[in-house]
């Protein structure tokens, strides 16, 4: 998948120094775009060696040369666990070329995750609007989207409820770790919260939506300090310790007060606060950025580049980077988009072809779903 270059700099430098929580308002779906134009044969078999594996899906450096992208969502999880999938094994692979990577979420794929309880007039509704929402997700209309999602909620919910069995009350505070920081939660308030999380799962069960979150709210403020205790709040100074920053001694006091703002709005729950602060915040902090050095850098990118255009593109990173430092965005961000157009003919011979399995060979073992 294509990032912009300058986008996996930051990227990059954001993870390396500790940065990643700064801009918690950016994660979100990615879109990308359809692999280049390569026939596949249906059912073609492709040979090669295991990169990553990622849950449902599996990257593979061809024979040929070639990135492939293996969606094995056509499994079940049992299967998959039976395939005993490592980086590094040799792998072949049956199937069809798909375009892009929402393709590999079929319906079928989102049918396996529901109970089986569910009639087959429920789940032709539901195969209805799933189709309905892929149409609209392709139009970009994520609004739209969200009112079908909601719909389909409403369908599924009941069995999902029918079948549900809760944990206990012991094992669901077990789940948060007070123990293992020595946490103890006095007898009065956990009799309370017992009472609490019981009345809970009835209005849970029972569909009282409205009802059943606030009981939940009236958990969690009997539960706060007990939180509070166990995940304290980070420091401003304790924050940066590990950050390889320039920072100079005026712009501190700035910089912490937007922190601790920033901290209160998200304890607060004021989303659109909490994002603008971060946002703030890292605008604030990304001339103070040490950037990666040229080598780092490079090996951000999983293919090798020529000799004349790696120096060239040395050239071009240090003069965009120092651009960056000093704010001067406009002209660095020409530096970057020249280096995106020598990186491009490299970014597009290793785009991944998307590849759904119907058919996993490993050591002479056939997988089928």
């Amino acid at each position: 998948m294509k990032k912009t270059t300058k986008q996996a700099w930051m990227i990059a430098s954001a993870l390396t120094i500790g940065m990643a929580v700064f801009a918690p308002h950016q994660a979100g779906a990615t879109s990308v775009k359809p692999t280049n134009e390569i026939t596949i044969k249906v059912e073609q078999q492709i040979k090669g060696t295991v990169k990553s594996i990622n849950g449902d899906s599996v990257t593979i450096k061809g024979k040929d040369g070639k990135n492939y992208y293996i969606g094995i969502q056509k499994f079940s999880d049992e299967q998959i666990a039976k395939m005993k999938l490592v980086e590094g094994q040799e792998i072949s692979v049956e199937g069809s070329l798909v375009q892009d990577y929402s393709d590999f979420y079929t319906f079928d794929v989102y049918k396996k995750d529901l109970p089986k309880e569910i009639t087959k007039a429920d789940l032709a509704k539901l195969e209805k609007l799933f189709n309905k929402t892929k149409q609209l997700e392709k139009e970009e209309k994520y609004d739209e989207v969200d009112k079908i999602n909601r719909e389909m909620d409403k369908i599924t919910k009941p069995y999902i409820l029918a079948s549900w069995v809760p944990v206990s009350f012991e094992e669901f505070m077990e789940e948060y770790g007070f123990s293992e920081k020595n946490i103890v939660i006095k007898e009065k308030d956990k009799k309370q919260l017992k009472d609490i999380y019981q009345q809970w799962i009835k209005l849970e069960k029972s569909g009282k939506e409205e009802a059943a979150q606030a009981k939940f709210d009236e958990f969690q403020k009997i539960l706060q300090p007990y939180l509070d205790a166990l995940y304290p709040p980070v420091t401003f100074e304790e924050y940066i310790s590990d950050m390889e920053l320039d920072i100079p001694a005026e712009a501190l006091p700035k910089l912490k007060a937007i922190y601790k703002d920033a901290q209160k709005a998200v304890t607060d729950k004021n989303d659109q606060l909490s994002e603008k602060l971060w946002g703030q915040l890292e605008e604030m902090i990304k001339p103070y950025m040490k950037p990666l050095s040229f080598e780092d850098y490079l090996a951000i990118f999983d293919f090798e580049i020529k000799a004349k255009d790696k120096a060239q593109l040395k050239k071009l990173y240090e003069e965009a980077t120092a651009l960056d430092k000093k704010g001067d965005y406009a002209k660095s961000d020409e530096k970057w988009a020249a280096i995106d157009k020598i990186l491009n003919p490299y970014y597009e011979a290793n785009k991944e072809i998307l590849i759904s399995a119907s058919k996993v060979i490993i050591k002479g073992k056939v997988h089928q779903p």
